[in-house]
């Protein structure tokens, strides 16, 4: 079990609203042991910097037992290490140093379904009558042979794999070696709610929960019906993917994750201060059934969508739009926003292609995401400013990826390993050859060692922010207003307690003056940003911002 190590964590149960959660994809953050390929040794030895910028938890993506044709999301034993990352001790050993440093450990759950080599699915798949048979969703063909219904995989073509043992199809949202679990089981719901109390004794602080909102399917198989091309967004799927093309009400978002939802929080609420968040993977309905998940606080925490992850520029309205949306359909809730993350193209890149100063840009666009009111996640390499990579064909390691080349390439290029040291083998990520994917020699030049000390970096604007931000209870849990603005311009104020707080954005290539709003208002310093004020008006250089607070 987890060590007795001493930790400088403070008990509090509200801890991860308005935290700031550094997401750790472990295949690509540090290896310790020279093969290419990170792991939980390497995580462990590079906390420091996590500590140092200031995040609050970390969040590490999937480290369990796998044959990894998804890496990591494809899990074959939800109670042990894959040997590729460690091993139990090796992760007691990160819960031990992450608490020592005052972070919390969140990790990825991926409960929706698991691998076809895990032994339940082995047991499932050699007959019909054995005592798994029902713990996936398992359907008898039409009478033509075809499959049970229309459901598509996000991953392309039929949601239906045929299975010769058993003569029957197998439901899989994903690849055809990620088969859907059957939560109307209560077998299943079970041995997942055992799968998270064992990390839960190990010392985890909470979760994340992938595709939370896959968990349920329609027990009558009914088709989905189409969706109108006019109601189409590539939010949760690439627009050339023809998942986009129909409207998802009996594959996923099943009203009958509510009860499993809160069996899961039981479970949680059995252990002081855990926290979880669920990923929230809907094109039409997401933020409603965000609400649905948080409310009542017998639910999730916290959960996000995709709307901040989405290819569409950001824009003013698109920010004050969401949180309204939000607000609007989850007025209990709380929300985790994230630009970055290791499904999507790196946002410096996504919204950032053509800014021509993109370091600006990224410390504008971070502070932006820092003084949202919700949750937060920032994506490794994010704080470096760090684009997304190019990967050659012949060396993708993404299934989707490869799928839908060229027109979609995947999700390798924000996958690409962490960059500690531009004088070093593989920018000080691993002493191998050759690396899991490929480091571009242009992230290589913005490696950690050259932008410590440096006040102009982008790594040292993450650091100064967080410091700032950290001052100011309104920015983690206060309430939100906007205010009118022109053009490219964002205002906002947060407010908690007797503390109002002024926000001001210009999210423009251009230099800009913007009127403050009614009131009297003192300048904060320490955030980094350069203004002037004259006639209630802040000059504003372009992707420059200014912070207040009320009198």
């Amino acid at each position: 079990m987890s060590s007795t190590t001493q930790s400088t964590l403070v008990a509090d149960k509200d801890w991860w609203r308005g935290a700031v959660i550094y997401q750790i994809y472990p295949r690509s953050y540090q290896d310790s042991n020279g093969d290419g390929i990170g792991d939980l040794k390497g995580i462990t030895a590079r906390l420091a910097h996590i500590a140092d910028l200031g995040a609050d938890a970390i969040w590490i993506s999937p480290f369990f037992a796998s044959p990894m044709k998804d890496f990591g999301y494809d899990v074959s034993n939800y109670v042990d290490v894959d040997p590729m990352f460690g091993s139990l001790a090796d992760f007691d050993g990160l819960i031990a140093e992450a608490h020592r440093l005052g972070i919390r450990v969140m990790i990825d759950l991926v409960i929706s379904h698991s691998s076809d080599q895990h032994a339940w699915f082995v047991e499932s798949r050699s007959s019909r009558v054995n005592p798994k048979a029902d713990w996936y969703v398992w359907a008898d063909s039409k009478p033509d042979g075809t499959p049970p219904n229309n459901w598509l995989s996000i991953f392309g073509g039929s949601a239906w794999q045929w299975d010769p043992t058993r003569m029957q199809y197998y439901m899989h949202n994903f690849l055809t070696s990620q088969p859907d679990m059957n939560l109307h089981n209560p077998e299943v719901q079970d041995a997942l709610l055992s799968a998270t109390r064992f990390w839960l004794e190990r010392g985890v602080d909470g979760f994340r929960l992938d595709t939370i909102n896959f968990y349920f399917h329609d027990k009558e198989l009914r088709d989905n019906p189409p969706l109108a091309p006019e109601r189409r967004n590539a939010s949760t799927a690439p627009a050339v993917n023809p998942y986009n093309f129909q409207e998802h009400i009996y594959d996923k978002n099943r009203p009958e994750n509510i009860a499993f939802l809160k069996r899961f929080r039981a479970l949680l609420d059995e252990y002081p201060a855990i926290a979880a968040v669920g990923e929230v993977g809907d094109s039409q309905r997401g933020l409603e059934i965000v609400g649905e998940y948080t409310s009542g606080n017998d639910k999730m925490q916290m959960c996000y969508a995709f709307e901040f992850l989405a290819p569409e520029p950001l824009t003013p309205a698109v920010v004050q739009n969401t949180q309204n949306a939000f607000a609007t359909a989850a007025p209990e809730g709380w929300a985790c926003w994230a630009f970055s993350n290791h499904d999507v193209v790196r946002h410096v890149s996504r919204w950032g292609a053509t800014v021509v100063d993109r370091d600006a840009y990224a410390k504008m666009s971070s502070a932006l995401l820092l003084t949202q009111r919700g949750s937060v996640c920032i994506y490794q390499g994010e704080e470096l400013g760090l684009t997304e990579a190019e990967i050659a064909f012949e060396d993708l390691q993404d299934p989707y990826g490869i799928q839908f080349w060229p027109e979609f390439k995947g999700r390798d290029g924000c996958r690409t390993p962490m960059v500690w040291d531009d004088h070093a083998t593989q920018a000080g990520f691993s002493t191998a050859q050759k690396t899991w994917l490929p480091i571009p020699v242009e992230h290589g030049l913005r490696a950690v060692n050259t932008q410590v000390g440096k006040p102009e970096s982008v790594l040292e604007h993450y650091r100064r922010f967080l410091t700032f931000r950290r001052q100011y209870p309104a920015f983690a849990k206060g309430d939100i207003t906007f205010h009118d603005a022109g053009d490219g311009q964002l205002v906002y104020t947060r407010a908690f307690g007797n503390e109002r707080l002024l926000c001001v954005f210009n999210m423009t290539a251009e230099p800009t003056s913007i009127a403050l709003p009614t009131g009297e208002w003192i300048a904060l310093e320490g955030h980094g940003f350069e203004s002037a004020v004259n006639d209630n008006k802040v000059e504003l250089p372009a992707w420059g911002a200014y912070f207040a607070r009320h009198a």
